[in-house]
């Protein structure tokens, strides 16, 4: 008797591709608001954010993460994780529907094909699970602030960087097939998780996945206020396919 065939697989990075913000952000924002941080460390952090905002140099968000991810992990250690969770609620209720429109339709649509829905983020697990439940998707990866007896412990599981590896185990555990694979994401450590599969998608890219996309003739799909634009490479050059 002849082997069945997996279902097909998509797999989404989340912050920026399908939620319109970076959750992590969110999160420490929420943090903020409830009084966890104190208004020092929260004034250093909303500087190098206006840094990044105003576009002052090339690494400027990457300057606004490192200050925000270091305050983050000192903060946690203090930090009751009833607390921690309560400001994941309150991000998932005011965030879950602010989504993109090409990758909210996306999601519907190959839903109702039948593919296996997979979103791996650097994001803190237990909003990425909220925001995965929300949307249907069959399984789900994040960053891992290990805790125990309501404090955290200072350990970390972090998969930024070996996106392709999540995803292989991914594909294993559910038993996917490669054919007619699709992933969706928007930054450089996207790149190995879209090179496993047939069909990457460069949604909303920063400049390295743009440029890495462009020398890959892979497809650019641009989402800016109400309308969609799908980039295609044909003779050698990238022109609109389609808007929505």
């Amino acid at each position: 008797m002849a082997k069945q065939a997996g279902r097909p697989f998509a797999v989404f990075d989340i912050d920026g591709t399908l939620i319109r913000w970076q959750l992590y952000h969110a999160i420490a924002e929420a943090l903020a608001k409830r009084g966890h941080i104190d208004a020092r460390t929260h004034q250093k952090i909303r500087d190098a954010r206006m840094v990044w905002k105003m576009r002052a140099h090339g690494e400027a968000f990457g300057a606004y993460q490192s200050e925000l991810v270091t305050v983050y992990e000192k903060l946690l250690l203090d930090l009751r994780v009833k607390q921690f969770n309560k400001a994941v609620q309150a991000v998932f209720d005011e965030y879950k529907d602010q989504v993109y429109i090409y990758t909210r339709e996306l999601i519907k649509k190959l839903k109702k094909d039948g593919y296996l829905l997979f979103a791996i983020s650097g994001s803190q697990v237990e909003i990425v699970s909220k925001i995965a439940k929300y949307y249907g998707f069959d399984d789900c990866i994040g960053t891992i602030y290990e805790h125990q007896n309501d404090k955290f412990t200072g350990a970390v599981t972090i998969h930024l960087g070996g996106k392709h590896l999540v995803l292989q185990e991914l594909i294993d555990k559910h038993q996917a097939t490669m054919a007619g694979s699709i992933a969706v994401g928007d930054g450089a450590s996207d790149i190995s998780m879209l090179e496993m599969v047939e069909k990457p998608i460069a949604f909303n890219p920063e400049k390295k996945l743009l440029d890495y996309a462009k020398g890959k003739d892979w497809k650019v799909v641009i989402e800016r206020k109400n309308m969609v634009y799908e980039l295609e490479k044909r003779d050698g050059r990238y022109i609109l396919a389609k808007t929505n």
